[in-house]
């Protein structure tokens, strides 16, 4: 269950009946359950959410003092709460100005109470997440893709960062898990569809084997192997919540781990096809995508290689939201926009969609600061949500 504690700091020059009665008010105003810790910062870095409240100017020596306590309990931003009184705001600047100058993160939550509250709501949220991040293990099946040269990651940063731990899967693995799909599983009993069918099976023993939350898959060593691909396996396996991602990129499974776990949203990983740098027009195709993203999905050969099983999927038209977190995790992308259609052209991936940005300058990045070429495509417009999340993760934007 999520928890906020609220610490305190307080000039001694400053009537402590004065500032606790202001203390109370705001606390009042806020109207959300926290629990007030004074300046008993024993448990600071327990909580969900910890905040400080600067009660008073003239408290800026008092948290430089605290400053290496804090940071032994918790690397998290540091959140400086205030009244707007008693000089609370002058102090928590120049507070926040001194973390900034020493490569600290750290925010001030100022404004009328319901914004305040909104944004400890946002922050609560986003926290809880990040808490539940650390732990999960992610499978890396197969190595990436040989053309993902820009889409490493370091696994022990990944660790350290994210608190994820990458599991190194042989694809052999794959080969060896194969069994005949059940009779009667798929309304379409081609051989093609039972050969994916038998990826999916394998697959999800892997995952279970491997105690996974999900993965990236090599999928083009399955064009040469088992002469069919994996692409229905990551559609359906998508669809039933576990996180998987096409050609090994690394960097695209964390962006996808990152926004389900933040909207609980399966996404869509694909790559542009075509850019309109000036309307802010754009296509992306991918020959998979979750089943539970669409409204009707159809089956086709691989687009590159022309055998097996692709996803021709149509989500339906409205707001969606593009993303990548970066393999360095130093950058990001957002940027929301509207679905305008998908089409069906023969030339490309299977599943294509035209997106139109909401703000047709931030095309302009794909052609001059790109995070690699896969990105990621959720429904709804969830900005501000990844925005917080990915600030607390220490990367900045990369547009």
């Amino acid at each position: 269950m999520s928890s906020i504690a609220i610490y305190t700091l307080t000039s001694e020059l400053h009537d402590p009946e004065a500032v606790a009665a202001t203390t109370h008010e705001l606390l009042d105003d806020l109207a959300i359950p926290c629990e007030l810790r004074g300046e008993d910062y024993s448990d600071f870095g327990t909580h969900t959410l910890d905040l400080i409240y600067v009660c008073t100017g003239g408290t800026e020596g008092l948290f430089l003092r605290l400053l290496p306590c804090l940071l032994a309990k918790s690397r998290r931003p540091v959140r400086l709460l205030t009244s707007g009184k008693s000089n609370s705001l002058a102090a928590s600047l120049e507070i926040l100005t001194y973390l900034r100058q020493h490569g600290l993160q750290g925010e001030v939550l100022h404004g009328q109470p319901s914004f305040i509250a909104r944004r400890i709501s946002l922050l609560t949220r986003v926290e809880d997440v990040i808490g539940r991040l650390r732990g999960l293990r992610l499978g890396v099946i197969g190595k990436p893709s040989d053309w993902l040269i820009a889409s490493n990651v370091d696994d022990d940063l990944v660790r350290r960062r994210m608190g994820i731990e990458l599991v190194h899967i042989d694809i052999s693995e794959v080969n060896e898990g194969l069994t005949p799909a059940p009779a009667g599983e798929s309304k379409d009993e081609s051989p093609e569809v039972g050969q994916a069918l038998r990826i999916y099976h394998s697959l999800r023993d892997i995952v279970s084997r491997h105690r996974l939350h999900g993965f990236t898959l090599r999928c083009f060593d399955l064009l040469t192997t088992l002469h069919t691909t994996g692409c229905l396996a990551l559609a359906k396996l998508n669809a039933e919540g576990i996180v998987a991602g096409c050609e090994g990129d690394v960097p695209a499974l964390l962006s996808m781990v990152v926004a389900n776990a933040l909207t609980g949203l399966s996404g869509f990983q694909a790559n542009p096809a075509r850019i309109d740098p000036e309307s802010g027009e754009l296509l992306f195709a991918h020959c998979t995508i979750p089943l539970n993203m669409v409204e009707r999905y159809e089956f086709d050969t691989h687009f590159e290689s022309g055998i097996g099983i692709g996803i021709r999927g149509f989500m339906t038209p409205g707001p969606v939201t593009l993303f990548k977190l970066a393999g360095d995790l130093q950058r990001h992308f957002i940027a929301e926009g509207q679905l305008a259609r998908c089409q069906a052209a023969p030339d490309l991936c299977r599943t294509q969609m035209v997106i139109q940005l909401s703000q047709p300058a931030q095309a302009s990045y794909f052609l001059t600061n790109p995070i690699g070429n896969h990105h990621i495509i959720i429904p709804g417009h969830h900005r501000q949500l990844l925005e917080a999340i990915f600030t607390d993760l220490g990367t900045t934007a990369a547009c």
